[in-house]
C-alpha cells in the first residue's frame, strides 16, 4: 500500500548542504565561511550581505532562505545566531547605490562581509557570479547548496526584512513592511501617486515620476 500524502515526512535538505560543505572544504583550508546578500534588485531600502561561520551544531531545516516561510526563517535566524563560530553583516543604503551603482554595492558587501571574518575560516564561498578576488569562490544558487551560504541567505533576508519594516514606520503609504521594497503593484502604484522617499533608489527604472 503507498503512503498518503498526509503521512509522508518532507525530506530534511540541511543533510544535504551540510554534506556539499563537507566536500567543499575537503582539500581546502576549512572552516567555510559563506556569504549571500538580500535586497538587490528592490527599488528601495538597503542592500544587506552576511557572513557565516557555522558552528558545531547541524541546523535542522536549514535552507536557501527563498525556499522558507517567514515563520521559519526567523526561527533560524536565531539559532544561527547563537550557535555561529563568527558572522558578520554589511549594509549599504540606498543613497550609497544610487551614487557608485547595485553592483559595486553588491561586491564590497559581500567583500567586506566575508573580510571580517578571515581570522576564523579557512576558505571562502559567496552566491552568485561576482568576482570578489583570489581568497573568494562563488558559484550560482550556492545558497541551495551550502549549508553556510544558506545561513548567510537567512541572516540576511532577515535582516533586511526588519530593516524595512522600520523604515515603513518612517515612510508609510508604500507598504515597505509587506513588498519590503520591492517593486510590487502596490508599491508602484504608491511611488506614481506620491513620488520617491529618502530611502528609495532614484537611479532604478520606474522610480522616478517619468
Amino acid at each position: 500500500m503507498s503512503q498518503s500524502k498526509r503521512g509522508r515526512r518532507r525530506e530534511d535538505p540541511s543533510g544535504a548542504l551540510y554534506a556539499f560543505d563537507a566536500s567543499f572544504v575537503s582539500g581546502r583550508h576549512g572552516p567555510l565561511a559563506g556569504a549571500d546578500e538580500a535586497g538587490r534588485g528592490a527599488l528601495a531600502g538597503p542592500i544587506v550581505a552576511a557572513a557565516v561561520v557555522l558552528g558545531q551544531e547541524k541546523l535542522a531545516g536549514l535552507n536557501d532562505s527563498k525556499a522558507l516561510g517567514e515563520g521559519a526563517r526567523k526561527a533560524l535566524f536565531r539559532r544561527i545566531v547563537a550557535d555561529a563560530r563568527a558572522l558578520s553583516v554589511v549594509a549599504f543604503p540606498a543613497w550609497w547605490i544610487d551614487d557608485h551603482g547595485v553592483g559595486r554595492a553588491n561586491r564590497e558587501a559581500l567583500s567586506l562581509a566575508l573580510k571580517d571574518l578571515s581570522s576564523y575560516s579557512g576558505c571562502a564561498l559567496a552566491d552568485g557570479t561576482l568576482k570578489l578576488g583570489p581568497a573568494v569562490e562563488c558559484m550560482p544558487r550556492a545558497d541551495g547548496k551550502s549549508a553556510a551560504v544558506a545561513a548567510a541567505s537567512v541572516v540576511a533576508k532577515v535582516l533586511r526584512d526588519h530593516a524595512m519594516r522600520m523604515l515603513a514606520g518612517e515612510h508609510p503609504g508604500y507598504g515597505f513592511e509587506r513588498n519590503r521594497g520591492y517593486g510590487t503593484l502596490e508599491h508602484r502604484l504608491s511611488l506614481r501617486e506620491a513620488g520617491p522617499c529618502s530611502v528609495h533608489r532614484l537611479s532604478y527604472a520606474g522610480v522616478r515620476p517619468g
